[in-house]
């Protein structure tokens, strides 16, 4: 005979549910800190070269983030977090809010990618040889200035994931586990 909950309470967190929320950590955490190293040592870094060398650099690094390894952990950064959400709500747990506003948070950081990065990367990478460019300080200040501002939302965004992240684990962690 099985035993039902009582009512009102809270059913034990899964393995899969757990699983998910480290997966989450790791991926969030290596996205975080992507974004917190391009403010505060890549841009940083790259200000101090001259006009085509920066152009020149920045195209060869957006054609080299788009990789495998990339894709794989930005990605498995919204689907872990997601299918944790997920797998929490169903069980009505208290912690499902914070792993809910740390998808929310991580939202915020793709759309800034989307709306922001994307197409001015793409731009900086399709004008072609630095040579080429007629005016290259305006297409350095067309990319860096905003690309600049919309990493710190991304960084903030992703840091606060993380935060929330944590803190879903830190309440699941005193939870009994069930097997699935």
């Amino acid at each position: 005979m099985t035993s039902s909950p009582i009512p009102g309470s809270i059913a034990p967190v899964t393995r899969s549910a757990l699983l998910m929320l480290y997966a989450a950590l790791v991926t969030i955490g290596l996205m975080a800190g992507m974004y917190w190293d391009w403010d505060v040592a890549v841009m940083p870094g790259l200000t101090r070269l001259d006009d085509a060398t920066f152009v020149e650099t920045m195209q060869h690094l957006i054609v080299a983030i788009e990789n495998p390894a990339f894709f794989l952990v930005a990605f498995g950064a919204f689907a872990s977090i997601a299918v944790a959400a997920l797998l929490q709500r169903r069980g009505q747990r208290p912690a499902a809010r914070w792993t809910a506003a740390a998808l929310a948070l991580y939202v915020v950081g793709v759309l800034v990618t989307v709306a922001v990065h994307m197409p001015i990367n793409y731009a900086l990478v399709d004008a072609g040889d630095p040579s080429a460019i007629s005016d290259l300080a305006a297409a350095r200040e067309d990319f860096g200035v905003p690309w600049r501002l919309a990493n710190v939302v991304r960084t903030v965004s992703c840091v606060l994931a993380l935060v929330c992240v944590g803190r879903a684990l830190s309440l699941e962690g005193g939870e009994q586990v069930k097997r699935p």
